[in-house]
Formats: C-alpha cells, sequence, structure tokens
C-alpha cells in the first residue's frame, strides 16, 4: 500500500546531531509539516541550546537555503529564502539534510528526518523534543575540533589549566553532559505562545 505524502498537518519526526563532536550532541523532536524552514531555525536554535548570534543556512538536495542578502550572496548560488519553504514540500523523499551554524566557528549539523505522522488528536501547536543528549557547546567556543580538545582536556585532567580557562570564559557551571528535556520543552511552549519562531 502506497505511503501517503506528507501535508502542512503531518507532524515530523526529525533527530539532529551535531558533527564531530563525541560524544555526540543530539535531538529527537517532532515539528508540523507546515512550518517553514525559518520556523525549523528558531527550533533548531531552542531545542540545541544556540543563542541565534550567528548567520545560519540549511542544505537540502543540493540547495541552500536561508535568509537571503542580495549584496552578500553569490548570483551562481542563489539563497532561497527560508521563510517561503514549508517542510512538507521540501522534506517529502529526503532522508538527511544539514544545517550550519556560526560560518566562523562552522558547527555543522546533521539532520534525519526518521518519521511522519498524521497529527495527533489534540496537538501540542508546537515542536516538541522527546529525547536529547549532552549540552550545546557555548556560543563562540572555536568549532567542534577546538570544543572536542576542551572535552578530551576535561576528561583526562579536569583541574588543568586549558580546563580552567575555559570554564571561566564559558560559566563555572557549564556542565557538556547536562540537557533538560523539560526546559527545553516549556521554551517550545512560550516560543509558539508568544509567536517568536513564525519569522
Amino acid at each position: 500500500m502506497a505511503t501517503k505524502k506528507p501535508t502542512a498537518s503531518s507532524l515530523f519526526c526529525l533527530r539532529i546531531e551535531l558533527d564531530d563532536v563525541a560524544p555526540p550532541i543530539w535531538r529527537r523532536f517532532w515539528i508540523e509539516g507546515g512550518a517553514t524552514l525559518a520556523k525549523l531555525h528558531h527550533t533548531i536554535q531552542a531545542i540545541m541550546g544556540w543563542a541565534d548570534y550567528h548567520l545560519h543556512q540549511f542544505q537540502i538536495a543540493g540547495v541552500t537555503y536561508s535568509i537571503p542578502d542580495p549584496e552578500g550572496d553569490d548570483p551562481k548560488h542563489p539563497v532561497i529564502d527560508e521563510r517561503q519553504i514549508e517542510l512538507f514540500k521540501v522534506l517529502t523523499g529526503i532522508s538527511a539534510f544539514g544545517y550550519q551554524y556560526d560560518f566562523g566557528d562552522g558547527w555543522q549539523h546533521t539532520i534525519k528526518v526518521e518519521k511522519t505522522a498524521p497529527p495527533p488528536e489534540h496537538p501540542l501547536g508546537c515542536a516538541h523534543v522527546d529525547e536529547g543528549a549532552r549540552a550545546c557547546p557555548p556560543e563562540d567556543a572555536g568549532g567542534p575540533h577546538a570544543y572536542q580538545e576542551f572535552l578530551d582536556e576535561l576528561a583526562s585532567d579536569p583541574k588543568s589549566e586549558t580546563v580552567r580557562t575555559f570554564l571561566l570564559w564559558a560559566g563555572e557551571d557549564f556542565d557538556p553532559e547536562r540537557f533538560d528535556r523539560h526546559a527545553t520543552n516549556a521554551a517550545l511552549m512560550r516560543m509558539a505562545s508568544n509567536q517568536w519562531d513564525d519569522d
């Protein structure tokens, strides 16, 4: 029997993982098919723990989606406006795609489309995280290589000067193993109620 194509009311179950960092930093979450890529961007920022300080882009089937910049974009490689693209229209038939945040540090994420489902009888009205692991790196941490060096040093010599310097900058309460799913979902609910993720 043929599988029905996703619609705007369908729900997508996505798994996002930050590339080149071990152990993995990941989240599994649901988002409605009618959400735009811009809304997905804001959702990713919230669930991963980024602060949306830097530029970003999606790479889907060889096409780049972001906020177009007429003065900075390469006319040979046009950027499609993410605010105009709904998930169910661009992710149908796609198993995985990329999301890059902060072009300087180069935080690349891989997003897998795990499944789609019909809308529930009582939809939450916003994205929802089912599970995940580990804290997002602090903003401007230098990219995956620099952050991995910190993690390795933390594991081998947690009282080293390198670790102390990093924590002095990132905050002494920074815990790379911490992920609070309940707090993350509460933030998503606030975003939805205040319509922070609409643009």
